[in-house]
């Protein structure tokens, strides 16, 4: 009986830590995505294109993190990506800054940089964010740099009577 008594309480204590352990996991996940910012304003921002954005993602001023997207979505009229800033309430971002999508390096992460204004009022909750840069697509990028680089070792074509060669019948009848 004591035995089984102390299987028993080893299974529960096993148990107990693993409901703790992800416990603790669920709530840093929250804290990562932005879940963890209570008092914030959100601002809307359009971009042409929102490449590695989502949900989570910080927003920083000067490389240091003042918030995080809240959401995304697609403008049905203007074909922008319309994403929401969830900004720390306590930074006073001037509301003529403008945004920016960037990367960390050239494996890196993607954010989104604020690049403060000089107006002296801040942005509040719901203002929008017009003057925005889109994220760079590395990809199209990189094929246009490979496109763009054969150009300097193929020779430029030439016409019939300057390439040595002669005409097709000349050289059907040689």
């Amino acid at each position: 009986m004591k035995g089984l008594l102390r299987d028993n309480l080893v299974e529960a204590a096993v148990g107990l830590l693993v409901v703790l352990l992800a416990g603790w996991f669920v709530a840093f996940a929250w804290q990562r995505t932005g879940g963890g910012i209570r008092d914030s304003i959100q601002v809307t921002a359009l971009f042409p294109a929102a490449n590695g954005v989502s949900v989570g993602t910080d927003v920083r001023i000067a490389g240091l993190k003042v918030g995080s997207v809240a959401s995304q979505r697609l403008d049905p009229e203007t074909y922008q990506a319309e994403v929401i800033l969830a900004i720390d309430e306590d930074f006073k971002v001037p509301s003529d800054s403008t945004a920016a999508i960037t990367m960390e390096g050239l494996l890196g992460g993607t954010y989104i940089t604020l690049l403060p204004g000089g107006s002296p009022t801040p942005l509040k909750n719901g203002d929008v964010i017009f003057d925005t840069q889109g994220s760079v697509d590395m990809m199209g990028l990189i094929g246009s740099f490979i496109n763009r680089s054969g150009g300097r070792n193929s020779a430029p074509p030439q016409d019939e009577e300057n390439s040595g060669l002669g005409t097709m019948e000349e050289l059907g009848a040689q």
